[in-house]
C-alpha cells in the first residue's frame, strides 16, 4: 500500500481557520498548507506566539503541516521586486520551521526554455540566494510546476547546485498550460520533489505561460480563465492511478496536498478527492 498522508489546503475550504483545521480532520486528512503571504497571515504580520497558536490548533486536532505557501504572486523575474520578495521568502521559511514545517511553495515565474534569456539570469540569481538559505536551515523552498516543461524546470534547478530550492509537483498545472505528462514529470523531476499538490484539470486553448501568468500581455484579458479549467480529482486528465504509482516507484513519501481553488461547493470536492485518493492508496 502507498504511504501518502492526505493533506488539505487550508484556504480550500473558504472557512475561518479553526472551522477550517477541524473540517479537514472530520474528512479524514492528516496534512494542511496554509498561505502565508497577506492580510493578518502576511509574513510582516505573524510572530511566533500566532504561529504557535496556529500550530497547537492542528495538533489539537491531531494533524500537522505538510508545508507552507509563500506565493507573493509576483514570482522572481523583476529584479526590483526581487529585492523585497527574496526577504519576505526567507521570513517565510522562519515561520514555517514554527509550523514544524521545512517546506515553503511558491511559484517562481515562467523559466525561459533558452537558459541565456535575460529572464532566466534573473531567476537563477534569485533562486540561487534563496536556495542558499534554506540550505542553511536545512530546510527546502519548493518550486511549483506549471508554467514550464519538466525537462526545462529540471535544468533550471540543476544549475542551482542545491537542493534547498526544490519541487511542489502540481499535475493539474502540467496538463493545464503545457500539456507536460505529470506520470513523466515525477521521473523527470524525482531528485527535487519534496511536496505535492493533488488537483486536477483540462487544458481548453492553447495559451503561452508568459501570457497566462502575466509576464506579456495579450487581447484576452481574462487569459488564465479561459486557457484552462480546473476540475474535481478524478475529473480531469490527470492520471492520478499511474501519478501514484510514478511517485510510489521514485521513493517519495510525502503528502498529497488537496487544493480546490474553484467551485461552487468546496467542502463536498475535498471530500470527494479525500476519499478519490484513499481509494486508489487502498488498492496498491
Amino acid at each position: 500500500m502507498y504511504n501518502f498522508p492526505i493533506g488539505v489546503m487550508v484556504e480550500s475550504f473558504r472557512l475561518p481557520y479553526r472551522e477550517a483545521v477541524e473540517k479537514a480532520a472530520s474528512l479524514g486528512a492528516k496534512g494542511l498548507q496554509i498561505y502565508m503571504t497577506q492580510g493578518d497571515m502576511a509574513p510582516e504580520n505573524l510572530d511566533m506566539k500566532k504561529i504557535k497558536e496556529l500550530l497547537d490548533i492542528a495538533k489539537s486536532y491531531g494533524l500537522a503541516f505538510s508545508a507552507v505557501c509563500g506565493d507573493f504572486g509576483q514570482g522572481f523575474s523583476d529584479p526590483e521586486l526581487n529585492k523585497i520578495n527574496i526577504e519576505r521568502s526567507k521570513r517565510v521559511m522562519e515561520l514555517a520551521l514554527g509550523l514544524e514545517t521545512k517546506i515553503v511553495t511558491t511559484h517562481i515565474g515562467v523559466v525561459p526554455a533558452d537558459s541565456s534569456h535575460t529572464r532566466y539570469k534573473i531567476m537563477q540569481e534569485a533562486c540561487h540566494i534563496l536556495a542558499e538559505y534554506a540550505d542553511s536551515m536545512n530546510s527546502h523552498f519548493a518550486v511549483e510546476t506549471g508554467p514550464e516543461t519538466a525537462d526545462v524546470l529540471k535544468g533550471f534547478l540543476d544549475s542551482l547546485n542545491s537542493r534547498g530550492v526544490a519541487v511542489n509537483l502540481d499535475p493539474a498545472n502540467f496538463v493545464m498550460v503545457t500539456g507536460d505528462d505529470p506520470v513523466k514529470a515525477v521521473h523527470t523531476l524525482k531528485d527535487y520533489i519534496v511536496h505535492t499538490h493533488a488537483k486536477d484539470g483540462i487544458k481548453l486553448l492553447d495559451v503561452k505561460p508568459e501570457i497566462i501568468y502575466g509576464i506579456e500581455k495579450a487581447d484576452e484579458e481574462a487569459a488564465w480563465d479561459v486557457a484552462f479549467k480546473e476540475m474535481p480529482l478524478g475529473k480531469g486528465k490527470v492520471d492520478f492511478k499511474n501519478y501514484l504509482k510514478a511517485l510510489d516507484e521514485i521513493g517519495y513519501r510525502g503528502y498529497l496536498t488537496i487544493e480546490r481553488e474553484v467551485g461552487d461547493d468546496p467542502i463536498s470536492d475535498i471530500n470527494t478527492a479525500v476519499n478519490y485518493l484513499s481509494n486508489i492508496i487502498g488498492e496498491s
